[in-house]
């Protein structure tokens, strides 16, 4: 099943169920989705493409919302938080941190690497095995911690 069926099913019980919160994140959802497809040149969206475009949307509302805490408006803080909860549903599971720096050292052990100079490629490496799975950042930091 397609992302976009499987947003329209969920819209469609978040209707049923009088969920506004929910409704509201997965229309941002579906908007995002239909404007990729119907962009110049794009046919339909690989799978991969579907995960970086959820990804960026969590990325956008955390962003958002350590503002709005930043600046004391809990309330719009804690309805974008919301949204990450209803579009993470859509992602596939992350991996836990031990499971990543599990990785980044097998990564480190096969390539060589041994020192930041070598960031850049283990850095590659990584994100590609764990494309969806991890969130930059969080990688970037364990092969940081593992180089240094």
């Amino acid at each position: 099943m397609s992302l976009e069926q499987k947003l329209n099913d969920a819209i469609k019980t978040a209707m049923k169920a009088k969920d506004r919160d929910k409704l509201t994140a997965l229309r941002a959802v579906k908007s995002e989705v239909m404007l990729a497809n119907t962009s110049k040149g794009a046919g339909d969206m690989t799978e991969d493409a579907e995960i970086k475009m959820l990804q960026k949307l969590v990325k956008q509302r955390k962003d958002s919302a350590a503002i709005y805490t930043e600046q004391d408006r809990a309330d719009l803080a804690e309805e974008d938080l919301k949204q990450i909860e209803y579009i993470q549903a859509f992602l596939p599971a992350q991996l836990s941190e031990e499971e990543v720096n599990k990785v980044v050292t097998e990564v480190i052990a096969q390539t060589g690497a041994e020192s930041m100079k070598d960031m850049g490629k283990v850095m590659g490496i990584v994100s590609g095995k764990l494309a969806g799975q991890a969130e930059g950042k969080l990688i970037s930091q364990l092969v940081k911690a593992a180089l240094a």
